[in-house]
């Protein structure tokens, strides 16, 4: 009769685990291994050392182990709360400015618009209006002349030298985004709108200083 056969597992030390791990990452499975997979893979490292301070390092361990997890989450949601606002700054800046590359004044900006609109492209037409409306504010001193300003600057600049237009020249600034940006197509009433908004500033005269808006 043939005795049984006894399997028995004999438990891994952490050194041996250690010493195993290192030779499986030593093989050419991770002979590429990008920058990425290798700090994600150190921090998880870092992380499981620290649980084990945690659970295994008495109550002066534990107290510094959860201190350090503290500041290193801390660290990681600060980096990424840095790294959004750096990619918006970065989208804005990347968005071209109201006017062309071609300098033209406000009048021809508005016959530009006029024949855009009369060919029905109405897009085109909502940006050369808003172009020259842009164009006459500066000419009348009631916004600098800033070389690439977005619609929304612009509308923010002018909202305060012309109160009573402040929410006229914003609404006009989110049509300009929608048709350039926004993909949306324009249409004959959001023209006609930024036509009139035009046409009233030409006769608008800023509020007196000290004056309440």
């Amino acid at each position: 009769m043939i005795p049984p056969v006894i399997l028995s597992a004999s438990p891994i030390g952490r050194d041996e685990a250690a010493r195993r791990a290192a030779e499986e990452l030593s093989g050419p499975a991770y002979a590429h291994e990008s920058l990425i997979d290798l700090v994600y893979r150190r921090f998880l490292q870092f992380v499981e050392d620290l649980m084990d301070a945690v659970t295994g390092g008495g109550t002066t361990g534990g107290v510094i182990a959860a201190v350090l997890i503290t500041l290193v989450l801390v660290g990681l949601v600060a980096l990424g709360a840095w790294r959004m606002r750096r990619a918006a700054r970065e989208n804005a800046r990347a968005l071209p400015g109201v006017f062309g590359e071609r300098v033209m004044t406000a009048a021809e900006h508005r016959q530009a618009a006029e024949r855009a609109a009369a060919e029905g492209r109405h897009g085109e037409a909502i940006r050369e209006r808003l172009r020259a409306i842009a164009r006459d504010l500066e000419a009348r001193a009631l916004v600098d002349g800033q070389p690439g300003r977005t619609a929304d600057e612009l509308a923010e600049e002018a909202g305060r030298a012309l109160p009573g237009f402040a929410a006229d020249l914003a609404a006009a600034a989110r049509s300009f985004d929608d048709v350039t940006y926004g993909g949306v197509s324009g249409t004959p009433g959001a023209y006609a709108a930024m036509r009139d908004l035009d046409e009233r500033l030409r006769q608008a005269r800023p509020a007196a200083l000290g004056a309440p808006a």
